[in-house]
């Protein structure tokens, strides 16, 4: 399949849009998939990124032109007109066979994405302001609102899906695997890092290094962290060594730093789900106009520590500093909050509605029921199963026959390739529903079950949208599957012992 992006980043719109493209963009190429960006405006060091790491780049001309409104606030953003940009990008698509694209443009609107429709299947807008009309298959909104489940009523077509809040967060592998090292956090703060995304320019870096400075807490570590290209980048590594700070310039290690610490300084955007995933308290600054609604309501429902800061940053920096680090109580709480709305699987969940993930789920059939028979008597499973002998014809015939002709039960065959190679079955009741799985044993193709478990659940929230609770009954002893549902943000309930008597 190939999937375009049209996104672009300069020191106007920095470089927040861009990134989790790439995240997302990184991630449908581990699942096979051909990417191309389409960008106007893009810093020389990302164009390396992109070539580094294989993904195709067609840049459109740069120069600055007269700029109709077209009715939208930032339209100054795109450098040309949205009719001039659609024809230039239907330009460097046509010929591509191009199964979707991916639109992030704050100055991009419906009147674009409907110039584009004839050279693509299906195109996914990301979008976290909902100022203007869309004309989609998908809308992916990953910050958190308090009206978040009607802020695009109106604005996308009846048939868009919409994919909102932080559960869709495009986060990078690397959080969901340091994720599983994190724990609340509790205790005193020992180490505070600092970031305010790549290009920062207003330095509010240098802010919050003198704010920590005169705080001046004995043996407290500071890591701060800045992109290559801040304005400030000079004078803040100096700063960083006068105040025995360690400063990271470009640094590919921002989940193992916040990780590491206890309290984060920084500003809104999509840092805030990364430091949530790994429940780490934040004081973060709306440093742009389209932060201020996304950190006032994150921060109303506890995700993060956002007051209002009108003048002196520095010194407001410093007070609110000062109260965080006293009160741990309420750190805790913003730690384990954001541990509970980011579980760092957001970014399989979009591949997942995109299918993209390889798999395609059917529901089984009558042609199905010898395969099924063979593979649910395959020692491998039975030996996680509940019933751990052999299952008759005659048994499994009377048991596929009732599935089949129960609404409220439903057996998925998940195909990659048109061949077979897990399967799933929920049984619904009202608002709950439980979950069996497995992989089709003695295949060659190589599916991980957390992957057919997401196909699944998106599945179930497309065709049966009330079931709000998912359960699944595993062995004690199949610790695979125990490790699976447990990486998949499901919650310990109960635990079943049983006692042989001779």
């Amino acid at each position: 399949m190939n999937i375009a992006f049209r996104v672009d980043a300069s020191s106007q719109i920095g470089t927040g849009h861009f990134m989790r493209c790439l995240t997302l963009a990184d991630a449908l190429q581990q699942h096979g998939m051909h990417t191309r960006f389409v960008c106007r405006h893009l810093p020389g060091y990302l164009r390396d990124i992109l070539a580094a790491k294989n993904h195709q780049l067609v840049m459109l001309a740069s120069e600055i032109a007269q700029v109709e409104t077209d009715g939208l606030a930032h339209s100054s953003w795109l450098g040309v007109s949205q009719t001039q940009d659609a024809a230039d990008s239907l330009q460097a698509l046509i010929g591509q066979h191009c199964d979707w694209l991916v639109v992030d443009h704050y100055a991009l609107d419906a009147r674009w994405e409907g110039v584009l429709r004839p050279v693509v299947k299906k195109i996914l807008v990301i979008d976290d302001i909902a100022d203007r009309q869309h004309d989609c298959d998908v809308l992916l909104d990953q910050n958190f609102y308090a009206d978040m489940h009607t802020r695009y009523t109106g604005k996308v077509p009846d048939y868009c899906a919409l994919l909102l809040g932080p559960r869709y967060a495009l986060l990078r592998e690397e959080f969901s695997q340091f994720r599983e090292q994190v724990k609340l956090r509790t205790g005193p703060v020992q180490r505070i890092l600092i970031f305010f995304g790549g290009v920062d320019a207003n330095n509010h870096t240098g802010r919050a290094i003198n704010a920590l400075a005169r705080i001046g807490i004995e043996g407290l570590q500071v890591d701060v962290v800045i992109g290559a290209q801040h304005p400030c980048r000079n004078e803040i590594v100096l700063a960083c060594a006068e105040n025995k700070f360690t400063c990271h310039v470009q640094t590919d290690r921002m989940a193992e730093l916040m990780t590491a610490a206890d309290l984060a300084i920084g500003a809104g955007g999509s840092a805030s789900w990364e430091r949530c995933c790994l429940g780490l308290p934040t004081l973060a600054i709306c440093t742009a106009n389209n932060q201020r609604n996304q950190l006032i309501d994150a921060a109303s429902a506890g995700l993060l520590y956002s007051p209002e800061i009108n003048s002196e940053v520095d010194l407001a920096i410093e007070r609110h500093v000062r109260s965080l680090l006293e009160n741990s109580s309420l750190r805790q709480l913003i730690s384990g909050n954001g541990l509970q709305a980011v579980d760092g699987r957001g970014i399989s969940r979009v591949i997942g509605s995109m299918r993209c993930g390889g798999l395609e789920m059917r529901i089984a059939n009558v042609a199905d029921s010898e395969h099924l028979f063979a593979w649910r008597n395959h020692p491998t499973i039975r030996a996680v199963s509940r019933t751990t002998n052999p299952i008759n014809w005659e048994d499994h015939s009377h048991w596929f026959a009732s599935v089949l002709s129960d609404s409220d039960r439903q057996l998925l065959i998940a195909e990659r390739d048109g061949l077979p190679v897990g399967v799933v079955r929920f049984d619904i009741q009202n608002s709950e529903a439980e979950i069996s799985i497995y992989l089709v044993p003695d295949t060659n193709t190589l599916v991980r079950g957390r992957d057919l478990l997401q196909n699944a659940e998106n599945w179930l929230a497309q065709h049966y949208p009330q079931v709000k609770i998912l359960h699944a009954h595993v062995l004690g002893t199949n610790a695979r599957s125990n490790q699976l549902f447990q990486a998949a943000g499901y919650q310990f309930e109960t635990s079943i012992y049983f006692k042989r008597l001779h």
